[in-house]
């Protein structure tokens, strides 16, 4: 009888956990299909897809700048868990959020690197103002 009743608790938590991944997904799969009929619609009455699809925003400065300002707050995080914990758990946390940052931090500099190398190739590649005489 226990197990039935331990095998019964197990599938509520699990149905508890996967239930609100299962409703974004449904709403995700739905928004996604209204916006394909209403552009199949507009396509067939002959409007430019350029008027359909608004362009993506862009981001404000380098992406590198976000990832290492999170990186840096995410190891202020865990050194406040390290040094405010006692228990496994916190260190444990500490080790998490620090090792997260570390990524970050890493990707950040990745992109730097590279941002900095396309920047200077873009520069490279406009030809200087010439006067003619």
């Amino acid at each position: 009888m226990d197990d039935i009743v331990t095998g019964i608790q197990v599938l509520v938590i699990f149905l508890g956990m996967t239930t609100p991944i299962l409703v974004v997904g449904v709403v995700y799969y739905l928004k996604k299909r209204l916006e394909h009929k209403q552009i199949m619609a507009a396509i067939e009455k002959g409007t430019p897809l350029s008027e359909l699809v608004p362009p993506k925003p862009r981001p404000i400065g380098p992406p590198w700048i976000k990832y290492i300002s999170g990186g840096v707050g995410l190891i202020i995080i865990g050194f406040g868990y390290l040094v405010g914990g006692s228990f496994a758990s916190k260190v444990f946390l500490a080790c998490v959020f620090l090792g997260v940052a570390a990524i970050w931090i890493t990707r950040g500099l990745l992109y730097r690197k590279y941002y900095l190398k396309s920047q200077s190739a873009n520069q490279n590649d406009v030809p200087p103002n010439k006067v003619s005489a």
